[in-house]
């Protein structure tokens, strides 16, 4: 009787550190790995200590980034090279063809045309260029719309409580500084805007330049194209590739 109670016992201990141990590990889980191991900048009182961080943190983010494009790159050049060798795409390319074209806002319907417009936006961006912006954008990740909304790029959203509202917001304004829900996340929608929005085709058309000129792909040069990005303009441009220059990301 005595053995029994103690299995019992043992059973329902086992079951319960099951469940605590279920529960935690579905908590961590649950976090993405960019927010669960997301330095706290404005705590890293050491300038050169925390600019570290930062690269380190955010490079590792567009690396994975660039990453997936660059396959998604070779996957279209191999259907341009079907495309041109056969004049028809087999049925997994033209499925493939069809998402690409969705996600990176495409609405040609020739192939020939769609794979070449395609390419002019599934590119790597530089990681220079965009850690020079995420540093310049989120004042080195203490800025308040990095701290409470992950935006690390200054990206605004024009939906009624899509984000956060600037507090030097003009009165007839409607923008609000877009909420993410991890820096990864930021750095994604960036990546977006600038392969994707009419207003920086510019980027796209130098960046597709050096590949003709089989140049490298520098932040320095890619960054000529930003003009848009910021009321600054020149100014901005300049502002960046002294960053760049001054923190050796080239």
């Amino acid at each position: 009787m005595l053995l029994k109670k103690l299995i019992a016992i043992v059973l329902i201990a086992y079951l319960f550190l099951l469940l605590v141990f279920t529960l935690v590990a579905s908590h961590y889980l649950s976090i993405p790995p960019s927010i669960a191991n997301l330095p706290d900048f404005s705590a890293i009182e050491d300038t050169k200590a925390r600019k570290s961080a930062f690269f380190s943190y955010f490079g590792a983010i567009i690396e994975a980034k660039n990453r997936q494009l660059s396959t998604k790159r070779e996957a279209l050049l191999l259907m341009q090279e079907q495309w041109q060798e056969h004049g028809q795409l087999n049925g997994k390319n033209k499925k493939r063809l069809r998402q690409l074209s969705a996600s990176f806002g495409v609405e040609a319907t020739d192939p020939a045309q769609a794979i070449k417009e395609l390419l002019l936006r599934v590119d790597i961006i530089p990681a220079s260029m965009v850690l020079a912006q995420a540093a310049n954008e989120s004042g080195w990740g203490r800025s308040r719309f990095a701290q409470q909304g992950y935006n690390y790029f200054g990206q605004w959203c024009f939906t009624k409580g899509c984000g956060i509202v600037p507090n030097k917001r003009a009165a007839h304004a409607g923008h609000e500084v877009r909420v993410f829900r991890s820096p990864a996340e930021s750095v994604a929608a960036y990546f977006k805007n600038i392969n994707t929005h009419r207003a920086y085709r510019e980027v796209r058309q130098i960046r597709e330049s050096l590949r003709t000129q089989q140049q490298p792909l520098r932040g320095s040069a890619l960054i000529a194209g930003l003009g848009q990005y910021s009321e600054r303009g020149k100014a901005y441009i300049e502002e960046l590739r002294a960053m760049i220059r001054a923190n050796k990301l080239e």
